[in-house]
């Protein structure tokens, strides 16, 4: 459903996951098929971003990394 709000994410703290794993804005933005501009605008948000395919792409993308997303913020998965 477009608009809705999945897991109220922000876009800074799609940021801060971003950082927490060192990758780049451009290397996040190839890995989820997006442009860097797209990516930036998502990051930009200081409110939940809207589910959408680019958000879950980019949400995949750190996921990979290592990322897990938290009530209210993120942090590394451990390993099992």
């Amino acid at each position: 459903m477009p608009g809705k709000i999945q897991n109220r994410i922000t876009g800074r703290e799609l940021a801060a996951a971003r950082a927490l794993v060192g990758l780049a804005q451009r290397d996040v933005a190839q890995g989820a098929n997006i442009s860097e501009s797209t990516l930036k605008r998502l990051e930009a948000r200081n409110t939940p971003v809207a589910f959408s395919n680019n958000f879950a792409a980019v949400k995949l993308v750190l996921k990979h990394h290592g990322v897990e997303f938290i009530d209210h913020g993120v942090r590394l998965m451990l390993a099992s």
